[in-house]
């Protein structure tokens, strides 16, 4: 029979084995959870390296007879050419993330192709717009039809925040005047917009959440949520959804369909667009590049891109080892089999960051995120 002191003693032993027990339990647990988190990290950060193109190469294809634009040294974003050969350019974009070279605020430039010397003209904005935070993104235009007015559109952040403007362009003065400032929560992080008609556009949001630090995480874990928005100002509604990041977006010449560049996908989005303004995905067309905005040749409905061929040099900027270059062109995009065709790629020894591409007149002008921008003979 034991006896009350040895007895206490052993219930202590056994309390002492028991918390022993469940704190070794309790490392276990822990010790698997670190090894499936060190699993999961580990193929996420594999996974990035994938998408981010870390381990691609790139093969020079450069054209005849290019040359910078000078005046155009910060940037040159997106661009669009008018029918008569006047090109709008953003210039000066502090995106979130990116490296930026000028304290100072945005512009827009035109700088006609018709004229051989190239010379950029600043287009002046008119007064009632705060130009000190002007920081413009991606642009379009659209052309009333009843007065064949000029409405320029432009993604705009100021203080980081997510807004489109839209402007009246007044070409005999190298003027815009601002219209209207469009703020909606689903425009909430908006990277390219093209526009349907003279206040009606679709837009893209590249990220879902507006917080910093949010928006690192959702793309660290890869969620699909980003969206295609549609403003009137009779409705906004999104019209598609599912995109990894959506970036550059544009419309087919029969105005039937929209292309959304999904630049974690690598892949374009053909969408046909509804009587309703909503998208219905046809198709998905990889380009095994990040592809930034999009242009559409009106005559031949060829797509031209520029795109960036290693995104960790593109946001990790090292002058020793700058980010290159690569403009596509996607012909047939409708049929079985559409050709998708490298036509320049530099390593960035000529152009850094490329994130458009248009043609006029057999010529090729390439825009870029934060360096010069470079006008080339396409034969």
């Amino acid at each position: 029979m034991l006896q009350r002191g040895s007895s206490g003693h052993t219930v202590r032993s056994l309390f002492k084995a028991v918390k022993c027990m469940s704190n070794m339990g309790r490392l276990i647990v822990s010790g698997i959870v670190l090894a499936v988190l060190a699993v999961l990290i580990g193929n996420r950060f594999f996974e990035l390296k994938r998408i981010a193109l870390v381990d691609g190469e790139l093969r020079q294809n450069h054209l005849p007879n290019c040359q910078h634009i000078k005046g155009l040294e910060y940037g040159s974003e997106d661009l669009q050419i008018l029918p008569n050969g006047l090109a709008i350019i953003s210039t000066g974009l502090k995106y979130p993330g990116m490296p930026f070279f000028s304290d100072g605020p945005g512009k827009i430039f035109m700088l006609d192709l018709e004229d051989e010397r190239l010379k950029p003209v600043e287009l002046r904005i008119g007064r009632g717009f705060d130009i000190t935070s002007f920081n413009p993104h991606g642009i379009s235009i659209y052309t009333d039809e009843k007065d064949q007015s000029v409405h320029l559109f432009v993604v705009n952040h100021p203080e980081g925040k997510s807004q489109v403007e839209i402007f009246k362009l007044v070409q005999e003065e190298n003027a815009i005047m601002h219209l209207k400032t469009i703020q909606h929560e689903f425009l909430h992080s908006v990277n390219d917009i093209v526009a349907v008609g003279p206040e009606s556009f679709y837009a893209t949001n590249d990220h879902y959440f507006t917080n910093t630090m949010l928006r690192d995480l959702g793309s660290c874990l890869l969620l699909p949520w980003c969206t295609v928005v549609y403003y009137s100002p009779e409705e906004v509604k999104e019209v598609a959804s599912g995109f990894y990041s959506a970036n550059g977006i544009n419309i087919s010449p029969d105005n039937k369909y929209l292309y959304v560049s999904d630049i974690m996908d690598h892949a374009f989005k053909v969408m046909e667009i509804q009587e309703n303004k909503t998208l219905h995905h046809v198709k998905s067309v990889p380009v095994g590049s990040l592809c930034d905005n999009i242009e559409v040749d009106p005559e031949t409905g060829d797509l031209w891109t520029g795109c960036h061929p290693n995104g960790m040099k593109l946001a990790s900027y090292n002058p020793e080892d700058p980010p290159g270059s690569e403009v596509f062109k996607i012909q047939d995009i409708h049929s079985e089999k559409p050709t998708v065709t490298v036509v320049y790629a530099d390593d960035g020894s000529v152009i850094q960051g490329s994130s458009v591409a248009s043609v006029y007149k057999g010529k090729l002008i390439i825009g870029t995120v934060y360096h010069k921008a470079l006008y080339c003979d396409l034969k």
